[in-house]
């Protein structure tokens, strides 16, 4: 469908407006369901994040400003998604040892548990954007998303 009629325009749109209202669109759609998948299992998308980040480090503790460094959301309050993963018992904190002002998280057991659940709902959404688009148009798709965000 085309972003004029999604958002019943009545004027001619620039492509320049067409692509940026497009880009807007596509991402809440794609939250949208995401978020879809991550209600049952009370977390949110930023929470998620931080519980790949945290497995990527296979058990290594990681401290908060290496997490926020590769979050997806720059803006998180990252001390405040490791204050509600702790409650939900998804994560561990620990004063580093070697520096005391540091702060290091690990995941738990629970983190890994829910990340096991989640894998293949999330991996079948991300296969159901992509079935629409063949391999070479998700390259392309994906290099000029990139270029969008060169500096």
């Amino acid at each position: 469908m085309k972003i004029e009629d999604v958002i019943k325009s009545t004027v001619t749109l620039s492509i320049t407006k067409k692509v940026v209202l497009n880009l807007a669109f596509t991402k809440n759609y794609i939250g949208d369901k995401f978020n879809e998948i991550l209600k049952p299992f009370e977390i949110s998308g930023e929470q998620y994040n931080v519980l790949r980040i945290l497995r990527g480090q296979k058990g290594k503790p990681i401290n908060m400003q290496d997490i926020q460094e590769r979050m997806v959301t720059k803006n998180s309050n990252t001390t405040r998604l490791i204050d509600k993963l702790l409650l939900k018992d998804m994560v561990e904190r620990n004063i580093c040892p070697e520096n005391r002002r540091k702060i290091e998280v690990l995941i738990t057991q629970t983190g890994l548990n829910i990340l096991s659940e989640l894998d293949p709902l999330v991996e079948a959404h991300e296969n159901s954007l992509a079935e629409k688009l063949s391999n070479s148009e998700l390259e392309q798709l994906n290099n000029l998303l990139e270029k969008i965000r060169e500096n």
